[in-house]
């Protein structure tokens, strides 16, 4: 379905580039969980981030935005830093909507329309509004910060379940802040902020589960916000395979509209 593909990209696409720079130490506050300066909690976020070649995976989702709601089962594949590809299907049987991304392109399709996409991701950064990457998407899906955190100067907290990290120096426009769990360093939630356009984005991870030795996603929650509107997007990750054989198949029907971009 359009909405969840779309809002999925948008909810990554909310996201800008910044310069790179190198971390700090931590800050102590109440805790119960080890004190460990911001590069430790930083390194150890990407040392337990999930290692695959390959990936399949179930989606059960549900997309709220006020005015529709939609309950949908979508097939997700992966092959590490290559490809990422989804099919949507209603009542878990009719595919309504297909995509392919890969970090040159971005290919997607919706039936109910008749509509698609197929571009690079400057014409659909052109069409979002904002500047998105491959590796954007890849991490939301994987539970990993959206920013690489070790090329900017960061400060943390330690909390009573998490550690708090937010940059040293924030940019003008945007707040950025990042919960890392303490038990195994991966992303409680991840928000960011645009005060003076009463814009948010948060991004939740409440559970996780074991996928042979390491941890991924069990459920995942997306709220973005702007003014008095509101979209929501919970997804449920299930049946995970790593490492398996997999394939991407995917062609654009014929009779489909191009969505243009002016």
């Amino acid at each position: 379905m359009r909405l969840f593909i779309r809002f999925l990209l948008c909810a990554v696409a909310m996201v800008f580039l910044f310069s790179s720079c190198k971390t700090t130490k931590i800050a102590s506050g109440d805790t119960k969980v080890p004190l460990l300066n911001t590069k430790k909690v930083i390194a150890n976020h990407y040392d337990n981030a999930f290692r695959f070649k390959s990936l399949k995976a179930r989606i059960k989702a549900t997309y709220d935005d006020g005015n529709k709601t939609a309950n949908l089962t979508a097939s997700l594949r992966m092959e590490k830093d290559k490809n990422i590809w989804l099919s949507v299907k209603f009542g878990g049987l009719i595919v309504v909507a297909k995509a392919l991304i890969t970090p040159s392109r971005v290919q997607y399709y919706e039936v109910i329309n008749g509509t698609y996409f197929d571009g690079d991701f400057s014409l659909l950064s052109k069409w979002l509004g904002t500047e998105l990457d491959f590796q954007k998407v890849q991490n939301l899906l994987l539970g990993q910060a959206l920013f690489d955190l070790k090329k900017e100067k960061y400060t943390s907290v330690a909390e009573a379940t998490h550690y708090t990290v937010v940059p040293k120096k924030e940019f003008t426009l945007f707040e950025r802040l990042f919960a890392i769990r303490a038990d195994n360093f991966k992303l409680q939630n991840q928000k960011i902020t645009q005060t003076t356009k009463d814009r948010a984005l948060l991004m939740e991870y409440p559970e996780y589960q074991k996928v042979g030795d390491q941890d991924f996603p069990k459920t995942m929650k997306i709220k973005a916000s702007q003014t008095n509107t509101e979209s929501r997007i919970a997804m449920e990750f299930r049946d995970i395979q790593y490492n398996a054989k997999v394939s991407f198949p995917f062609s654009i029907p014929s009779g489909a509209k191009q969505i243009t971009i002016k």
